[in-house]
């Protein structure tokens, strides 16, 4: 019996590179571009334990919890390094960064996230970059949840090492994902005695065995099914447009800040300034009295497919985070979770406006 999922050609190293080159288009990056055969945390992981070593100085910022995941990495690399924590309501500046670089002027590897779904933050990394550029230190760039929903320009950037995923925001396969690698990466990367080889997680094997022959034969089986789908996810951006794609992401955004804002109830955005907002994910913060994970479980109990979730850990008694990327940055979307939400604050005998959250977000979406 035939089946469509299995009964496939085999994917052959030319259509692998293809969509590879698509990638590299969606960054507008002339980097080598990776694509790894598994979720994002294996390049973000296999680039830090590439490029860390025990001489390794690095600042690693942490806006959210993936932030404080590349610091244990370094750390156990040998890396000595110095942390800049800002609280999760925010963003990272280019100043602080700047002050930290001058504090500790012997860094030579900075790390970010640039959009913190999890928390709901993105940092302004166009201007970080030239902060970085100026140091001279290797910039590690986490952009899994950002692109898509906003610009990801490794090359304008200045950023060496940029890992993306295609589960959020480009609305596709969470079981592949890439990595822009500048030519200093792979430099220090090859000077580094540590960095893994024959290994799932080398970078270092991909650059010898294919990269450096020609792209003419695949390192081993690759992953058919998530590599077809994220195809299929790049030509849909394509043929949407890019700008296009991104613009419904940031409607979303603002749509929701401001059908929050209206709803009343005593929601209101966890991150303050809407310009620290990331476009991928918004999240609440709830009244003192009630517990989010509490009030998402309320939520969902009538419409279980609604992309709400509490905040992780400490996190879950006072955070909601809707999570408005790819399939579900919809006007649509928007509305059934403040509905959602709005009955749920009822629920707990609080007073909200649904006609006005409605009316509110209708009137930001551009």
């Amino acid at each position: 019996m035939t089946h469509p999922f299995l009964d496939l050609p085999p994917l052959d190293a030319g259509r692998f590179a293809a969509i590879e080159d698509r990638v590299a288009r969606l960054l507008d990056t002339r980097q080598d571009v990776v694509i790894t055969q598994g979720e994002a945390l294996l390049p973000l992981e296999g680039a830090i334990r590439a490029a860390a070593s025990p001489g390794t100085v690095a600042l690693n910022v942490i806006t959210g919890p993936y932030g404080q995941t590349f610091g244990d990495w370094l750390r156990d690399c040998g890396a000595t390094v110095h942390d800049l924590s800002v609280p999760f309501h925010t963003a990272v500046t280019a100043e602080q960064i700047r002050a930290a670089l001058a504090e500790h002027p012997e860094i030579d590897f900075v790390s970010l996230v640039h959009a913190e779904a999890a928390t709901g933050n993105t940092n302004p990394v166009a201007e970080i970059g030239e902060v970085v550029r100026e140091h001279g230190a290797l910039f590690y760039l986490d952009a899994v949840a950002s692109v898509g929903a906003e610009p990801v320009l490794p090359d304008a950037w200045g950023v060496d090492l940029c890992v993306i995923g295609a589960q959020k925001a480009m609305g596709g396969p969470a079981g592949v994902s890439a990595i822009s690698v500048s030519e200093r990466a792979w430099a220090r990367m090859a000077a580094n005695p540590n960095a893994p080889r024959r290994s799932y997680l080398s970078l270092l094997d991909w650059k010898e065995r294919w990269i450096d022959g020609g792209r003419k034969a695949l390192l081993h089986a690759p992953a058919q099914l998530e590599m077809l789908a994220l195809e299929a996810c790049l030509e849909r951006i394509e043929a949407a447009g890019l700008e296009t794609v991104m613009d419904r992401h940031r409607d979303a955004a603002l749509a929701v800040r401001a059908g929050v804002a209206a709803l009343g109830g005593g929601l209101e955005p966890y991150v303050y300034e809407a310009r620290d907002a990331a476009p991928v994910a918004t999240t609440l913060r709830v009244p003192s009295e009630l517990v989010a994970s509490e009030l998402v479980a309320l939520a969902l109990a009538g419409d279980p497919t609604l992309p709400l979730a509490a905040g992780g850990g400490a996190l879950a008694k006072e955070m909601i985070r809707v999570n408005h990327y790819g399939a579900d940055a919809t006007s649509d979307t928007v509305h059934r979770c403040l509905a959602a939400l709005g009955a749920a604050l009822a629920e707990r005998g609080l007073t909200v406006d649904l006609a006005a959250a409605r009316r509110a977000a209708d009137e930001a979406w551009h």
